[in-house]
């Protein structure tokens, strides 16, 4: 029988700045559980926030977060690791997405000096706290428009421990860590390569809105809450993520250009076709100019560029199970 678990975020649960597998685990699960997950974001920002950004949790972690909790200098605060039994390299661990809603009545969005997408033409430091409506679901921006940016929530990182005492959590990779995939909201699910035994799952960057692209290095970031079911997956075996809507299979390149980029969605894409539809290496190749959409993720984490490539389940007549 699977196991429902809470996992707060505290100076106990959390860690800053990236992933180690030296970590201590902040929950221990089985392959099935699910898990209502609390996430903070902003924790560079806290001392500029507004009251309703706060909480007494929030700022207990801000000001009293050990040291060994401090992992990289990444900006993001995640909550775990999660550890899974029987989880061993090679494995695949299924992330579920069942709820993601957003805490707080209000996010930010920082430009920050030598980063974005025009890091020369916009050089100033800035630092924007902008409403949320949770009721209504949007966010009014700039206020007084009538500009309003539908909220739809998601967790920028969703990733896994590798075999470093510490890494980054800015760029993406292999492991998952900071896609910031607009596409990954409630009702989908990530695959995600393992590569330390128990997975060492993390999790946080909440969004409530982003554009593709992230352009200017941020989104509308918030603290989240979302219930997620974890499950061990021996039959499957990846290198790279994989992630499934409701409506699309997505996979994933990222490189340090977005032609790099692109190319490694595209050969991932191919390999999807190949390995799950059986289709020959130039069949698969043809549908992908043909059916799937190519988009860009982000261009904004350094090193890594991301683009993701889409393919419509509904052009095909049997169900794809993976």
């Amino acid at each position: 029988m699977n196991n429902h678990h809470i996992l707060k975020a505290t100076r106990e649960t959390v860690h800053l700045g990236g992933f180690s597998y030296l970590l201590e685990p902040a929950l221990t699960i089985d392959s099935g559980d699910t898990i209502e997950v609390e996430t903070y974001t902003g924790y560079y920002v806290y001392d500029k926030a507004p009251p309703k950004f706060l909480t007494s949790e929030f700022l207990d972690i801000c000001q009293n977060l050990a040291p060994e909790r401090k992992i990289a200098g990444g900006p993001h605060l995640l909550t775990g690791p999660i550890y899974v039994r029987g989880a061993e390299p090679g494995d695949v661990l299924e992330v579920k997405l069942e709820a993601i809603a957003p805490s707080l009545p209000v996010g930010f969005n920082a430009i920050r000096t030598g980063w974005g997408a025009l890091p020369q033409q916009f050089q100033q430091p800035a630092l924007r706290f902008i409403p949320l409506d949770l009721e209504n679901n949007i966010a009014e921006f700039p206020a007084g428009t009538g500009i309003k940016i539908p909220l739809k929530p998601f967790f920028g990182i969703l990733g896994v421990a590798t075999p470093e005492t510490s890494r980054t959590s800015i760029p993406p990779g292999s492991y998952g860590g900071n896609i910031d995939n607009r596409e990954l909201q409630s009702g989908s699910r990530i695959f995600l390569p393992i590569f330390v035994p128990g997975a060492l799952f993390s999790i946080g960057d909440g969004h409530a809105a982003q554009g593709d692209g992230e352009v200017n290095v941020t989104a509308i970031e918030t603290s989240m809450n979302g219930t997620i079911k974890l499950n061990l997956r021996k039959d499957l075996h990846l290198t790279t993520p994989i992630a499934e809507t409701p409506t699309d299979i997505i996979t994933m390149g990222f490189g340090q250009t977005l032609d790099e980029a692109l190319e490694v969605a595209l050969k991932n894409m191919i390999n999807f076709l190949e390995r799950f539809i059986f289709l020959s290496p130039e069949d698969a190749y043809v549908l992908c100019s043909l059916a799937v959409n190519f988009r860009i993720t982000q261009v904004v984490n350094s090193p890594h560029k991301g683009v993701h490539g889409m393919l419509p389940k509904s052009i095909f007549s049997n169900t794809i199970n993976l």
